[in-house]
């Protein structure tokens, strides 16, 4: 296995915080707003957060969501790193069911080319969409089998990432390039360095795959809180040392959102709650305003998701923030919160994370 050094995977809490802090960034396209908008405040948060010394900064491969611009991690990704000096940036994550395992270990070793030791592979085995834009991705009628496969294309992964297919296998010929084969061609340089992988997941099985196979694990509190407990208990409970981690490294996605009123915090975060809520109904669009959000009608079956939904959300002014992000990692144990703020529009985002980092005193 090529060299994966432990602080490429393990943070360092800054400021007051009792944990590394993090950020999940969707791409997110409100009404009367443009991808090319989107993607320019994804930069700026990108920028803000490596100033204020967040660890890393990831996206996540969505498909057929029109307030969701980030069909394309790698190629956010390489633009976010021509942008960054520092921060950690990576897939949160690739739906490796969606593609060729060579085709994900090309794109993530261009991008460590790109930005050496400084780039994170996260792979889910979701298909990030409907069923019906998975069959459309995966080229079949039958889109769950590459879920079901999902042990075996990271296993595949992994050896293209690591140059190492056994004598005789298919593949022992094909490589991966940028990689690693390129350190052991006559006059190679390459750095023998590569992406960690982190799997991502909502329920036990990825959990369970990341324990087993010693990897770290990145869960989606987000929109599975119910099962975030059980999952890092399945996850340290099977974890076997590797050469990666000699411990269990767990991270989780949360929804948290600070402004300088709780009233503000509350409006923007109901904007998310309605694209859930279409979402859900199959009514995918763009994310609302908030005065779209507060005048929304809600029938009593919305109105009961909604409170559900909003239950864990971390809202309010930037110390009710953190009261609600420390008291998460208290109750999980979890080694990294990684937050996401999804709002209508990008100065509520940038604002968010500002307060937040103020709040634990990170560097200004």
């Amino acid at each position: 296995m090529d060299e994966i050094r432990g602080d490429e995977i393990r943070g360092t809490a800054g400021g007051t915080a009792s944990v590394p802090l993090s950020v999940l960034d969707l791409v997110t396209v409100g009404q009367g707003r443009t991808a090319t908008q989107a993607l320019r405040t994804s930069v700026d948060i990108a920028q803000l957060t490596e100033r204020r010394g967040f660890h890393r900064f990831w996206v996540a491969e969505h498909h057929s969501m029109p307030g969701v611009a980030s069909s394309s991690p790698a190629v956010i990704l390489a633009h976010l790193a021509a942008h960054t000096e520092r921060i950690r940036l990576g897939s949160g994550g690739v739906m490796l069911p969606n593609h060729a395992p060579l085709v994900i270990a090309e794109q993530f070793g261009t991008l460590e080319a790109m930005a050496p030791g400084r780039i994170d592979l996260g792979l889910g085995r979701a298909p990030g969409t409907d069923g019906a834009t998975a069959a459309a991705l995966r080229r079949t009628d039958r889109p769950g089998e590459g879920a079901d496969d999902f042990p075996q294309q990271l296993a595949e992964l992994i050896r293209f990432l690591d140059d190492d297919f056994p004598d005789g296998h298919p593949y022992a010929r094909i490589h991966a390039v940028p990689g690693p084969v390129q350190a052991t061609a006559p006059g190679g340089v390459q750095s023998p360095g590569r992406p960690p992988v982190w799997l991502l997941g909502s329920s036990g099985f990825s959990a369970r795959l990341a324990g087993v196979l010693g990897l770290p694990f990145a869960f989606a509190h987000h929109f599975s809180a119910r099962n975030t407990v059980p999952a890092l208990d399945l996850y340290r409970e099977s974890f076997k040392p590797s050469a990666v981690l000699d411990a269990p490294y767990a991270l989780i996605g949360v929804s948290a959102l600070a402004a300088d009123e709780e009233r503000e915090a509350r409006r923007q975060v109901l904007t998310g709650a309605l694209s859930m809520v279409r979402l859900r109904t199959g009514r995918p669009g763009l994310v609302p305003s908030p005065e779209e959000a507060e005048a929304y009608a809600f029938s009593p079956m919305e109105q009961e998701f909604v409170d559900s939904w909003l239950a864990n959300v971390i809202h309010g002014t930037a110390d009710e923030v953190r009261a609600g992000l420390d008291a998460l990692a208290k109750r999980t144990g979890a080694d990294e919160l990684m937050i996401t703020a999804n709002a209508h529009g990008g100065e509520a985002r940038l604002r968010s994370y500002d307060l937040i980092a103020d709040a634990y005193g990170l560097p200004s």
